[in-house]
């Protein structure tokens, strides 16, 4: 039993690191294409990694914040950021919003898995839970536009976003219901979650928009 518990917990820890590492490459790519600096870069690089995790243990009340109990992130977010805009800057890519769609993707099921999964753990209803996902998910990416002077993609994008954070959430909750393992309901969520993300990118799958 307490090796399950310790699986558990360092797949959840797993999870976590790859959604902040996601997130910040996807930061740092819209810095980059934004034409900012170093500290531009690395501020945006954080926001994104950070931000919705941060406001979800605000809203969860856990002290001290992710990132401060895993100071390594932090390391880890700045390492990214050196080496990206290095790499991009020898490389000479062209960057464009398609390309930093993908880690986006991948950054919003990480992180949506995480999210229901700390508020099941508080023992909060599964709609408030799925919500919390989509919060987690959907947050930093926010800030990320908000910041490089964007409407948010989360609102303005008619593809599905917080959409399939909701779906991943409620696939979560499902097969916890069903007495499936913690780790199982985890992935699936990320599966689905990105699954449906790119989908919707691949596809181009839209959400009815306003009429003209």
């Amino acid at each position: 039993m307490n090796q399950m518990a310790s699986w558990g917990e360092w797949l959840r820890i797993a999870v976590e690191g790859l959604a902040t590492a996601a997130f910040a490459l996807s930061g740092a790519m819209e810095a980059a294409r934004k034409r900012l600096d170093a500290v531009g870069v690395c501020v945006v690089a954080f926001l994104a990694a950070f931000g919705g995790g941060t406001l979800r243990d605000l809203l969860l009340d856990q002290r001290p914040f992710f990132w401060v109990r895993h100071v390594e992130l932090l390391w880890a977010v700045l390492a990214l950021c050196v080496l990206a805009m290095l790499f991009l800057r020898d490389r000479h890519f062209v960057l464009t919003e398609k390309a930093i769609q993908w880690p986006d993707a991948l950054g919003l099921g990480l992180f949506a898995a995480v999210g229901v999964d700390q508020a099941l753990q508080h023992q909060l209803p599964a709609l408030v839970a799925v919500l919390m996902g989509v919060i987690t998910g959907v947050f930093g990416g926010v800030l990320r536009d908000m910041v490089c002077n964007e409407i948010p993609s989360a609102f303005r994008d008619h593809r599905p976003y917080a959409v399939c954070a909701f779906a991943g959430g409620w696939v979560y909750v499902g097969l916890l219901y069903l007495g499936q393992p913690g780790s199982l309901a985890l992935l699936a969520c990320v599966a689905v979650t990105a699954g449906l993300r790119g989908l919707a990118l691949w596809r181009n799958w839209q959400i009815p928009g306003w009429r003209a």
